[in-house]
């Protein structure tokens, strides 16, 4: 019987193939099915976030004290660098049971309304949050709603609030054994209850938005409803750790990260990819997301650095190459604590490992990135920012060449994204003008005909 079927269904199967594939041939100019059309988003992104980059916080790793109080003395140099937005990792307490190393992951999280004693106090926090407002920045939380720690209270308040196997027992996801992973699904006093706590940071800690750890594993529909929540005490700013799960995007987050085109990167710096496979993952990008929506590119994180490497063991050379990429395509870029002094070192993830601030300092380099994108508004984020178009040239495999322009600004960026030096004809009637070199003031005439060499890894950034 079941041989039988399977054959019946294969049958109908190819049928319908040849149905459409006759279809298409005999309807060419037929308009995309509905589902390919790009979305629209529904979110009201804060004015704030228009022009803004982030920086990520490991409060444990950042000073030797490991608290906010001794954080906040850093608050002026961070404020020099142009950052806007501070993302701090996860500042709950954490879990003993089933813990992970000697302190344990920010990501087991034992209470959601409390501030993991190492760190400091509440009003530690707040005293921060305040201080960093009076700066001009913005503070935006980690937060884990997939999984509590093992010793979370819910685990003996609400066992049926913990997804379980076929022999009863609460799973740990993936291998995340310190963590219990959450039930959603016709959960709604879970749902009511993870919404409260969101809304106590925002409440009364004054802080500006989430960014939320494996969004996609937790419904839409939660995050849909924990925004309109949210926004009802003031507009926030929600940032998911997903890109798969493009309805995210509509009604419920502003930005998500941009996983792939740093793939695309490690790939290319390791001469496994060309620059060709980043336009293919910039049309592919445009089809999928809201135009408003914001795409957030790095070359580090705390992902990243802990459990692949730094970026300087991942990309090389190339590191800076892909920061200027970062900062200058339509996207959200990141810093990661450490990056403005070349941080060498992956920082252990369950133990204190403190960030060597030692090292060579760059922070100039990334501050010319972050100014650019604060008074061009070409750069700005989402729609707020200008199209992005290839320019033509007689390199389309090493080189990676760009303009985005709004209104009466344009922006033209070379990036030579190989190990050996290029030299490279502009063949765009569209790039013609004098521009400035945003790194060395160096003036440049572009018209369809100029010559360019760069050398390996090099990079123009013209305004």
């Amino acid at each position: 019987m079941k041989t039988n079927s399977m054959s019946t269904l294969l049958f109908a199967g190819l049928l319908a193939l040849m149905l459409i594939v006759s279809w298409s041939c005999t309807n060419p100019k037929t308009e995309q099915p509905q589902e390919f059309t790009r979305p629209v988003s529904e979110v009201v992104t804060p004015e704030w976030a228009v022009d803004a980059s982030i920086y990520e916080v490991n409060v444990r790793q950042f000073t030797p004290e490991g608290t906010f109080n001794a954080f906040a003395a850093h608050l002026p140099r961070l404020k020099e660098l142009g950052v806007e937005i501070l993302w701090f990792m996860p500042i709950h307490p954490i879990g003993e049971l089933n813990r992970k190393g000697g302190l344990g992951s920010y990501y087991s999280v034992k209470d959601y309304k409390a501030v993991n004693p190492e760190f400091g106090t509440f009003d530690d926090f707040k005293n921060l949050v305040n201080q960093a407002h009076e700066m001009g920045f913005k503070v935006i939380l980690d937060w884990v709603a997939n999984h509590t720690a093992w010793d979370h209270p819910w685990m003996t308040e609400h066992p049926e609030w913990y997804n379980r196997d076929e022999n009863g027992n609460v799973i740990a996801p993936f291998d995340w054994t310190d963590v219990a992973d959450l039930k959603y699904e016709n959960n709604m006093p879970l749902w009511e209850a993870m919404t409260d706590a969101l809304k106590f940071w925002v409440r009364e800690a004054n802080i500006d938005g989430y960014r939320c750890d494996v969004a996609g594993m937790v419904p839409v529909e939660f995050w849909e409803q924990a925004r309109v929540a949210l926004d009802e005490i003031k507009p926030v700013f929600m940032l998911a750790e997903d890109e798969g799960e493009r309805h995210l995007m509509k009604k419920a987050f502003d930005a998500n990260y941009g996983w792939e085109m740093h793939h695309i990167m490690n790939h290319i710096a390791k001469g496994e990819q060309n620059a060709s496979h980043m336009w293919t993952y910039f049309r592919k990008n445009d089809s999928i997301f809201p135009e408003s929506s914001y795409r957030m590119y790095f070359t580090s994180n705390h992902d990243e650095n802990s459990w692949n490497g730094t970026e300087f063991e991942r990309m090389g050379e190339g590191t800076k190459a892909f920061a200027v990429l970062s900062y200058t395509v339509p996207g959200f870029p990141l810093m990661y604590n450490g990056q403005e002094v070349s941080l060498q070192k992956r920082l252990l993830f369950f133990e204190k490992d403190e960030i060597d601030w030692n090292g060579a300092d760059i922070s100039g380099f990334y501050k010319t990135l972050n100014q650019l994108k604060k008074e061009n508004p070409v750069l700005w984020n989402g729609s707020h920012g200008g199209k992005m178009r290839p320019v033509k040239t007689n390199n389309s495999s090493e080189l990676f060449a760009f303009a985005r322009k709004k209104d009466d600004s344009k922006l033209f960026v070379f990036i030579n994204m190989s190990a050996s030096e290029i030299s490279f004809t502009i063949e765009d009637d569209k790039a013609e003008g004098t521009f400035t070199d945003v790194f060395t003031t160096q003036e440049f005439e572009l018209s369809k005909g100029t010559q360019l060499t760069l050398p390996a890894w090099g990079y123009l950034v013209l305004r």
